[in-house]
């Protein structure tokens, strides 16, 4: 990140949050100079503190208006950011692709943290048009990319208890498994998987009750669900070793997988509420 203060001097953040200024040669061969010499306010490691921050962002205010530059606008960047623009600073943000493009017209290879700070810094002092302007709509973005992340590790959860679920059953009743296995996400078979348990458990539960579970979650084909499970139960007359423990297993399996759906249930409404009123994106879009 990259902090410009006014005309006087200019604090290079860190790239990553670790170094704050890039410090060129030290030329003693007096040169003419035709405009004032530059200079950095603040050398030291920028701190990832809003306390902190507030003081380095005052006092360089001191010196004039601030500007922060950050080439990340979430993770480590988003922080400084938010303290930045609560302070009342501007706040612009310089893509990576362009900072790769404008890192390769300055001397020396070896990426380092100096080395990117300085270069965000002077080009921010000699070609502002490359800077973008982190504005309302980059805050929205970086709330959903939070959410959006979340409903990833979700998807990945449930994927992970669907096969473990559908691997019990295979083992221990697979003329079962073929008929909860492709529905094993319904509410449905959870609902049956949850209160009934393993083939043992179903096949207790009689018909009337498993045919009350099924079309209480799945009205139109509650019936013929609950007739299915029953025929593939008939299918297969030996009990398989482990099937104890799977009767044990597969209700907390599918309470598990419920409350994750459920989860990303929640998520997707809160995504939408975001997308209302955003300009450009049409509501009813996300899709989980």
């Amino acid at each position: 990140m990259t902090v410009r203060s006014g005309t006087k001097g200019a604090l290079h953040g860190p790239h990553l949050r670790r170094v704050l200024r890039h410090r060129r040669g030290q030329r003693r061969t007096p040169r003419r100079r035709t405009r004032p010499r530059r200079h950095s306010t603040v050398h030291k490691a920028l701190p990832n503190d809003e306390t902190k921050l507030r003081a380095v962002f005052d006092r360089l205010a001191e010196h004039g208006s601030v500007l922060v530059i950050v080439d990340q606008l979430n993770t480590i960047g988003a922080l400084p950011v938010t303290v930045a623009r609560a302070c009342g600073h501007a706040v612009a943000y310089l893509p990576g692709l362009t900072m790769r493009r404008v890192a390769d017209l300055y001397p020396g290879q070896v990426k380092t943290d100096a080395r990117d700070a300085f270069i965000i810094a002077d080009t921010a002092r000699t070609m502002p048009h490359t800077l973008r302007r982190v504005d309302v709509g980059d805050e929205a973005l970086a709330e959903l990319e939070v959410l959006v992340g979340f409903d990833d590790d979700l998807a990945g959860e449930a994927t992970r208890i669907s096969n473990r679920i559908r691997g019990l059953l295979t083992g221990i009743h697979p003329a079962l498994e073929r008929v909860l296995g492709p529905r094993i996400t319904h509410p449905a078979v959870l609902e049956i998987l949850s209160r009934c348990g393993g083939p043992v458990g179903i096949r207790q539960a009689g018909k009337r009750r498993l045919t009350a579970l099924a079309t209480k979650h799945a009205p139109r084909m509650g019936a013929r669900l609950a007739e299915e499970v029953l025929v593939a139960l008939d299918a297969q007359t030996v009990t398989v070793p482990g099937s104890n423990a799977a009767e044990i297993v597969l209700p907390k399996l599918a309470g598990s997988l419920k409350e994750v759906l459920q989860q990303r249930k929640s998520i997707a409404e809160d995504v939408e509420r975001m997308l209302e009123g955003q300009p450009g994106i049409p509501p009813g879009v996300w899709t989980s």
